[in-house]
């Protein structure tokens, strides 16, 4: 009795380790960009979808966050290679994506049972389908704020990986030193930051669920997608990426997550709404997936490159379904009319036989004589 006390002790103490370490400890993470929360709050990126857009010279990325979490505040942080424009986004364009890049569902049949078909049927029906920035001065620029809907946005030039701490500390926002580590390569490479402060719509609400879109321009010589400060993420992370150019598009490589995969490829046929005014010289529609179960090995930025070629691609989910024959199964029907042949041939032989005339055996000859 004893030891099982000890045992279960030790258990409540570990359980209530860990809630205490879900509040205290804020967690932040986006594919695309660091979410900071309010002071003893807890917020994450459980998914994004941005779809971007790239012409030769200037890219364009639109992007709705879907965020967890118990604050009612949050900032959000995303490098950009230069100065970059903003504004809302269209919740629509997402809609039209969706419907854009729907698999393909077809029905193929099969003749022999599988399990969940009778009489294989389990009772399963699921289908399976670093340096810390110190208290001194930080030396940022402020481009640029404004508001926009629920968020206010600045546009911000740093000079050091700290440059981001007072602008976030102003507004009761705590400075993580992870983020300002994972910072230091885009400092290096002298890159800019968008940094936008969100809440939620109603006031006192936290911030749950699919936030409005952000839709961010600037110049690139080459397509390159933020991902670098998703390392700082505590859970798995997934990125669902629509990619807009004149021909089909790919990532140059997994930057520490599993191989991305094309979800959808093809030329656009839509002629109205947002996706066809985003779309608008640059027609070719490719989609990808990826997953990071583990986001602290996400080594670099996603910058994609043209396929080896223009091949398209679209997904094709199969309901398999068991072939059947006027409501019946049609292996029963084969099996069993098969059956009922070969019962009406043996009994037809038989009546035959039983019909035959019997022909008396031959008479055997008397023995002869003895003399």
């Amino acid at each position: 009795m004893g030891l099982w006390w000890k045992r279960g002790l030790a258990v409540l103490l570990a359980v209530l380790g860990v809630q205490v370490g879900w509040v205290v400890v804020p967690a932040y993470a986006c594919g695309c960009g660091a979410m900071v929360p309010d002071a003893q709050r807890e917020i994450s990126v459980s998914r994004e979808a941005s779809v971007l857009r790239w012409d030769g010279r200037e890219e364009q990325i639109e992007m709705r966050l879907t965020v967890q979490g118990d604050t009612d505040r949050a900032a959000w942080i995303m490098p950009v290679p230069h100065r970059a424009s903003v504004d809302l986004g269209d919740p629509a364009l997402f809609d039209q994506l969706d419907a854009a890049t729907a698999p393909a569902h077809r029905t193929r049949y099969h003749f022999w049972p599988q399990d969940g078909d009778w009489p294989l049927s389990t009772g399963n029906d699921t289908a399976g389908a670093a340096p810390d920035a110190g208290a001194g001065p930080s030396r940022v620029g402020v481009v640029d704020r404004q508001r926009l809907g629920p968020f206010d946005v600045a546009r911000l030039t740093a000079t050091d990986p700290g440059a981001l701490d007072n602008w976030l500390r102003t507004d009761g926002f705590a400075f993580p030193r992870r983020l300002s580590h994972a910072l230091q390569p885009y400092v290096d490479r002298h890159w800019e930051y968008v940094a936008v402060k969100l809440a939620p719509q109603a006031a006192g609400a936290s911030l749950n669920g699919a936030l409005d879109p952000i839709h961010l321009t600037f110049a690139a010589d080459e397509p390159v997608y933020p991902m670098r400060l998703s390392r700082l993420a505590r859970t798995p992370q997934s990125l669902g990426l629509y990619i807009l150019a004149a021909h089909r598009m790919e990532p140059r490589s997994a930057i520490g997550g599993e191989p991305p995969r094309a979800v959808f490829a093809g030329r656009l046929t839509t002629t109205t709404g947002p996706l066809a005014r985003l779309a608008s010289g640059t027609p070719y529609l490719t989609a990808v997936a990826q997953e990071f179960p583990q986001p602290s090995r996400i080594s670099a930025d996603h910058v994609l490159r043209r396929a080896a070629s223009d091949t398209p691609y679209q997904q094709v989910i199969y309901q398999d379904r068991l072939l059947e024959v006027a409501g019946m199964p049609a292996w029963l029907a084969t099996i069993g009319g098969s059956l009922v042949l070969v019962g009406a041939v043996a009994t037809l032989i038989a009546v035959r036989r039983s019909r035959r005339p019997v022909v008396p055996p031959p008479p055997v000859p008397p023995p002869a004589p003895i003399g």
